[in-house]
Parts: C-alpha cells; sequence; structure tokens
C-alpha cells in the first residue's frame, strides 16, 4: 500500500515556493491541492496538512483533526490566526523565522519508521587502547548485512573511524560538516555521508572538533526512528553528548582487558556510567585461555559478561592497510553477533516460551 504523504494546501506563489523548498531540505515528499475543497479526500489521510494562508477560507467546513499548521510570509497578524483557527490548525509559521520548525515538521514524518524503531548500541573503552573502536566498526558492517544501520564517531580524540574503514580519502561529511538547524533530515545526511558498502558513517575529522550533544542525539534518535542499527563509538571521558547516548542506547557494551589494572581504569568508567544507564554489559577483549578468566573480569566490575573476543591477527593486519577484513568465523564477528542478539526482538515463538 502507498503510503500517505504529507498534503500541501496552496496556490502557485512564492509562499508555495518557500514551503516546497523546506520540504525539499527535510527530503519530505508533498502532494499538493490548490485549495480546501480539492484537499478533502486526502484530508484524512495525510499525515501532516500545511496550509499556505491565503487559502485557510473560512467558508470552507473541513473536518477537525490534528496536524494541520497555516503559513505565511513575515508575521503572523490577527486575521491570519482567524483563519488557523478556522481551519483548526494549531500552529502558524512564519517564514522565513519559523523555517527550523517547520523543517522539523516535515522530518518527523519522513523519518518515522514503518514498523519499529531500531536498536542503539554504544561501545566504549575501559582503557585505551581496548579495542572498542575496532568493535563499534565491525558491529555496525554485521549489523548492516541484514539491516540498514548507522556507524557513528563519538570521540574526537580518536584519530576519526574513517581510517580503519579505508574512508578517509572518501568525499563526504564529518562531523565539522554536519550543520544542525533544528533538526536536518536524515535521508539528507546519509546521502551525504561516506560509505563502506551501504554502511555510512558519520566519523570525526581530524581535528579535536568532535559532535555537539544536541546534534549528537538529534542524529541518534533520528536513525532510531527510521529503524536503523545505530552503533556509538563512545569517548572515555563520557562528555555530555556520550552520556546523553547511553541514556537512549538499549545496550552499553565496555569493553575491558583481561588485565588487573584495566578493571580498575574501567571501574571509573562505569561508575559514571551508572549514573545513566543500568544497561551495561562487559565485554571482556583477550585471550580466553588468559591466565585470569573473562568471567572474574566481570565479577569484578558487576555488569554480567556478554562475549570474549580474542585478538585476529588478520583484522589487526587489514586495520593498517584500511580494508577491514572480517573473518566471518572469527571472533570479532562472533562477539558483533553476540551482541547483536541482545538488543534484536526475539522471535514470537521464543518469546512466548520464555
Amino acid at each position: 500500500m502507498k503510503t500517505a504523504r504529507p498534503l500541501v494546501v496552496a496556490s502557485e506563489g512564492a509562499v508555495l515556493e518557500e514551503i516546497l523548498r523546506v520540504a525539499a531540505v527535510a527530503g519530505c515528499e508533498l502532494d499538493r491541492a490548490p485549495d480546501l475543497a480539492a484537499a478533502r479526500s486526502r484530508w484524512t489521510r495525510a499525515p501532516l496538512v500545511v496550509i499556505e494562508e491565503d487559502c485557510a477560507d473560512d467558508r470552507v467546513v473541513m473536518p477537525r483533526r490534528d496536524g494541520v499548521f497555516v503559513v505565511c510570509k513575515g508575521s503572523a497578524d490577527v486575521e491570519v490566526w482567524r483563519r488557523a483557527v478556522s481551519v483548526g490548525a494549531r500552529r502558524v509559521f512564519c517564514l522565513p523565522d519559523d523555517e527550523s520548525e517547520l523543517t522539523v515538521a516535515f522530518a518527523d514524518v519522513t523519518d518515522a519508521p514503518a514498523d519499529s524503531p531500531g536498536p542503539v548500541i554504544a561501545v566504549v573503552g575501559g582503557r585505551g587502547g581496548a579495542g572498542a573502536s575496532v568493535l563499534a566498526a565491525a558491529l555496525a558492517v554485521e549489523a548492516d548485512l541484514t539491516t540498514p544501520a548507522l556507524l557513528i564517531d563519538c570521540d574526537p580524540l580518536g584519530g576519526g573511524l574513517d581510517l580503519p574503514l579505508g574512508l578517509e580519502n572518501t568525499p563526504g561529511h564529518r562531523w565539522p560538516d554536519v550543520r544542525l538547524s533544528g533538526r536536518v533530515s536524515l535521508p539528507s545526511l546519509i546521502d551525504a555521508l561516506p560509505h563502506r558498502g551501504t554502511l555510512p558513517v558519520l566519523s570525526c575529522g581530524r581535528t579535536a572538533a568532535g559532535p555537539a550533544p544536541r546534534a549528537l542525539t538529534a542524529v541518534v534518535s533520528a536513525a532510531r526512528r527510521a529503524g536503523r542499527v545505530v552503533v556509538c563509538d563512545l569517548p572515555r571521558h563520557l562528555d555530555e553528548g556520550a552520556l546523553a547516548v547511553a541514556e537512549l542506547a538499549e545496550l552499553v557494551a565496555l569493553v575491558v582487558p583481561i588485565e588487573f589494572r584495566a578493571c580498575m581504569a574501567a571501574k571509573q568508567v562505569l561508575h559514571r556510567l551508572a549514573a545513566h544507564t543500568d544497561r551495561l554489559g562487559i565485554v571482556a577483549s583477550g585471550h580466553p585461555r588468559a591466565a585470569a578468566p573473562p568471567s572474574r573480569t566481570a565479577a569484578l566490575l558487576g555488569p554480567p559478561l556478554l562475549a570474549t573476543v580474542a585478538p585476529e591477527r588478520r583484522v589487526a593486519a587489514t586495520l593498517e592497510t584500511g580494508e577491514f577484513d572480517i573473518p566471518p568465523k572469527g571472533s570479532l564477528a562472533t562477539t558483533a553477533r553476540a551482541l547483536l542478539a541482545e538488543v534484536r526482538p526475539k522471535p514470537a515463538h521464543l518469546t512466548a516460551a520464555a
């Protein structure tokens, strides 16, 4: 069945051109009617109705519904508000001042998920060099094999996640290029990013300019609403944006080497995370037959042990060349699938059995 599109009721002219331009920025396709009488057949089915001020005709009685807006050029006078009330509008957008709010209204429709929100997985290292960024990249690559995903680099001091994926010379936006006014449409942003195959990657650049907290949460929320698997590589210093992502995430995986000193460093990270989420799990990194078993690492920290990821020479070698070749039966791919299984919905027959 064809999905209903927002309905614009407007005659030819400057206001219609402005509405079409804003919708294009939001990546939103529209239906159009020249007046309210012509809009009647689509009035109740449209997810959103935007009416030019001159088309808000109080002589035409329309069914009352939510999601009706009136748009005018310049400021709204008493007559514009009277017309808005007559058609049941709950808001008047005055262009150009309210352009960002109108963009958000269109983006809300464009980014709405077809079925259900996508899961957010955040990965953070218990200490430097734990392998959190590599695991985050592997998670996103593995997720994108079956479900559209988005890999987001949240660590401005990490050198850029585009490097291990071999995307450093690929044109596209990095965080310093992303400027959000209200909220940019997710499809427009995805198109602007470098891709590894079908996987879009929003990386930090080679400067210390990382994502602004509001911009980061806006992108994560929009991708989640669109049903994507969102994988975020968080910095250990856990700034405001990183903590906001932790609050949104269905799972925060703390990657901890199987070493006593690493556990003590990870405790400091865990202490800050625990104040913002209880959806925490440990990924022990190192050889599973190490002197100290992975279970001891988890026992020292508290959250459950989700997986143990062992070093792989092949992965380490390809990281330097930007190939990022993950053996499908190797430890990294197996760990990625285990973490994805933690956040993906269980089949109905398994849920019933439980």
